[in-house]
């Protein structure tokens, strides 16, 4: 494993492009299990999650592969599969969940591990389980193992308590192949669920209502190819550069981004006093005075968004008075906090509401990241502290963020990758150089 070492105080300048959505990508690549045809991405991120969830199909029996000119994937799944997910990929991302409905609809039978992923708090699959039941499937838990079975699936009408992407997503797939028509109500109403529709209507599937919380499915007796299907910006990637360049009082324009799908940061951004400008696929972001604290509630699709508020929290570390931040969505998503109290911040945490009284400065320290966005947050961190930041658990970050390091020092960070055993300061010195040429 290596290590992120980051010398922070340089204000970010520049232009960056966003990579595509890691959550689209995901729900996508299970979808192509459905395809009879050939399936053809643009846009795949080449992340950790999207490079297991590929190893996974091929261990379905898929034939998956990657064009290195232009970063195309081709998948093409026609067999049943020979065996279900191996343990030891379906534990390292959560998704791997999001092959049960596209499995179960195709070939009547789906043995899925149950998933793992970051530790950020309860996500049961209860909402998954009642949406499959009631579409006809047979589900049971089995050594860990959830295992469900369907002679054929029939439309219903489904309401989630909760508007879970993941369950959204799995019904959803399951649907478009089951008898008649199936109507979910109080649906996620997130970018990555439209996209997933897209992409299943463009196998010719007929799905409606997607970016709204009644979503409806006629169901179609088999589901096509796709020649070409690029995926959307990913929104998170593109909140995590705004606020690093925020965080650093940089001017930076986002390229390759769908403004809408960031109106929930973009809004607090100006509540905090950063001007922001919005183009049809472009965001330049300027942050030279002084910000204001602010208050901020996560909430699903369009609420702010759960995965931007660490990164956010960083950013509040050094703005002056009390900003406070309610995280309504995972219960364990504050242990950040801990990793930035190490480097000067002052938050005090009390269950699902955080305090965060801005200091002056931060300073440079050995950290740790516990979660993917949370390694983004430490990332942010130690762009605007001052002296030397070291972040453990690299492995985290490069589950969701494809070159992060190489597009910040596009921008002017002054950010490098070393080998997690620590160096004498000349071999360190050494890794810095080449890393910066």
């Amino acid at each position: 494993m290596d290590k992120l070492v980051i010398s922070g105080g340089i204000s970010l300048q520049g232009r960056v492009t966003i990579s595509g959505a890691k959550n689209a990508s995901l729900a996508i690549l299970c979808a192509a299990v459905m395809a009879g045809e050939l399936v053809t991405l643009e846009n795949v991120p080449d992340i950790r999650d999207v490079q297991v969830m590929m190893d996974i199909l091929r261990s379905l029996g898929a034939q998956v592969h990657r064009t290195p000119s232009n970063g195309s994937l081709r998948i093409l799944m026609t067999d049943p599969p020979v065996q279900m997910p191996p343990y030891h990929l379906a534990k390292q991302l959560r998704a791997s969940n999001l092959l049960l409905g596209p499995l179960l609809a195709r070939f009547g039978r789906a043995e899925i591990p149950l998933p793992g992923g970051c530790n950020i708090g309860t996500r049961p699959m209860d909402l998954h389980f009642k949406g499959l039941s009631a579409l006809g499937a047979r589900l049971e838990l089995e050594k860990g193992t959830v295992v469900a079975r369907a002679a054929g699936l029939q439309g219903n009408r489904i309401y989630l308590d909760f508007p879970s992407v993941g369950a959204t997503e799995n019904i959803m797939m399951a649907a478009c192949l089951a008898r008649g028509q199936t109507v979910i109500e109080n649906a996620a109403r997130e970018p990555e669920v439209v996209d997933l529709a897209n992409f299943l209507n463009c196998l010719g599937a007929r799905v409606r209502g997607a970016g709204t919380d009644v979503i409806k499915i006629e169901g179609v007796e088999t589901l096509g190819g796709c020649m070409r299907y690029a995926v959307i910006p990913d929104r998170i990637e593109a909140g995590t550069f705004m606020v690093a360049a925020v965080a650093t009082r940089g001017d930076v324009v986002l390229e390759n981004v769908i403004p809408r799908h960031l109106e929930p940061l973009i809004a607090k951004l100006r509540e905090a006093g950063v001007e922001i400008e919005e183009e049809e696929e472009r965001i330049r972001v300027r942050s030279t005075g002084s910000l204001r604290p602010i208050d901020i509630k996560t909430m699903p699709y369009p609420g702010f968004p759960t995965d931007m508020q660490s990164q956010m929290m960083a950013l509040l570390s050094t703005v002056p008075g009390t900003s406070v931040i309610v995280e309504n969505i995972f219960e364990n998503r504050f242990k950040v906090a801990d990793e930035l109290k190490r480097m000067g911040a002052r938050i005090k945490v009390e269950g699902r509401l955080a305090v965060v009284e801005g200091v002056e400065k931060l300073e440079g320290a050995c950290v740790r990241a516990t979660d993917l966005r949370a390694g983004a947050a430490l990332v942010v961190a130690g762009l605007m502290a001052e002296g030397e930041t070291r972040i453990d658990n690299v492995q985290y970050i490069d589950r969701g963020y494809f070159n992060l390091e190489q597009k910040l020092r596009m921008l002017g960070a002054r950010i490098w990758r070393a080998p997690y055993d620590e160096k004498t300061p000349a071999q360190d010195n050494a890794v810095r150089k080449s890393a910066l040429i």
